[in-house]
């Protein structure tokens, strides 16, 4: 069985190495380089983030190359983007109402 997507986000380290694969793959000893740990935790967060189909693996040769599941990731993305999306665009209007009225007002932000 699976773990569960948001006990396995609960982890610091995991969602940092999330972070850095979603800007490129990587391989664990590339990872492990932004990690004041072993090679071996990283590797144990590695398994737990690919167990929970957060992130894939691509075998070359004996090396393994890590990125971003995108399926998984815009499922989460939904998720937030349904609990906060409608409090997020209201703070969007309500910032470029207010910046407007500065503007019309003659008012400068610092």
């Amino acid at each position: 069985m699976a773990p569960s997507v948001w006990k396995v986000l609960s982890e610091d380290s995991r969602r940092q190495i999330l972070l850095l694969l979603r800007e490129r793959d990587m391989y664990p000893t590339e990872i492990a380089k932004y990690f004041d740990t072993t090679l071996a935790a990283v590797s144990t967060n590695l398994r737990i983030l690919k167990d929970a189909d957060l992130i894939q693996e691509t075998r070359e040769g004996q090396k393994k190359r890590y990125s971003i599941n995108p399926k998984t990731s815009m499922e989460i993305k939904d998720f937030f983007d349904k609990m906060w999306g409608h409090s997020l665009n209201d703070l969007k209007e309500f910032v470029e109402e207010t910046s407007n009225k500065e503007k019309n007002h003659g008012i400068r932000k610092k």
